[in-house]
């Protein structure tokens, strides 16, 4: 990572975010945000941030670092939400696109229907209570993404492609990153990478606000983001806007 040559702004640049506080106000201004650059020019938070900032460890500066924090306050939402790739989404606009991602479908109803593969269940059912009836019950659960791919059956001997199922659920918004976790030694340190942990939005913002746009028809909803990215983004090409929020459903 400390080789790859990051996009950015300078140290001195007052357009530049220095906080994650900051960066939470600028989600929350401009509704999503990818978490680095993209085909879309100035549309992510690297070119956003100071280019030297990144993997420093410095809690206060480094953006790597804020992905945590604001990841675990739940007050936007952080996934693999771009042509599979990190960022973040506002409340505001998780209705728009749950809807337009997952064509209107719970996880529940997507599974009856048999669009939903059997190893999207098996990642899904600890998220979504099996039991419930009418209108789906979340477990609440916040699982580490390493211990959710061996409770699954992926793995040596299991099910393939975890990486890429895990991906698809975000993607659909059917899970999002609610925070990580470090591994802790006998003496209660923390050491090594931080593990993501893994939570169904419902859990966090509640059925009703992500559902909330069930009644717009999904491409109704896929053309305000659409919109939106091309309001922020008036001179992107129109095929590079699609491919990062998405095809029209």
């Amino acid at each position: 990572m400390a080789d790859w040559t990051m996009k950015g702004l300078s140290w001195t640049d007052p357009r530049r975010i220095q906080s994650a506080g900051a960066l939470v106000d600028h989600i929350k201004e401009v509704g999503f945000l990818p978490y680095f650059a993209n085909e879309v020019p100035g549309f992510s938070v690297e070119e956003r941030v100071a280019a030297g900032a990144w993997w420093t460890g410095d809690r206060a500066t480094d953006p790597w670092e804020w992905r945590e924090e604001i990841a675990a306050g739940h007050a936007v939402a952080y996934g693999k939400f771009f042509d599979g790739r990190a960022g973040f989404i506002s409340p505001d606009w998780l209705p728009r696109f749950a809807n337009a991602r997952r064509d209107g479908w719970d996880f529940d109803g997507r599974w009856q229907s048999g669009a939903a593969s059997h190893r999207e269940k098996a990642v899904m059912q600890f998220f979504v209570d099996p039991e419930s009836e009418d209108e789906p019950q979340f477990t609440g659960a916040s699982i580490p993404s390493t211990e959710l791919k061996r409770m699954a059956g992926f793995g040596k001997g299991g099910e393939k492609n975890y990486p890429g199922i895990l991906t698809g659920l975000q993607m659909q918004l059917y899970l999002v990153i609610a925070g990580f976790r470090r591994r802790q030694n006998k003496r209660g340190e923390e050491y090594g990478m931080a593990v993501s942990l893994m939570m169904a939005p419902e859990s966090l913002w509640g059925y009703d606000l992500m559902t909330s746009a069930y009644p717009e028809d999904p491409a109704e909803s896929w053309q305000a983001i659409f919109d939106r990215a091309r309001a922020l983004c008036p001179g992107a090409d129109e095929g590079a806007l699609v491919k990062l929020i998405g095809k029209k459903p």
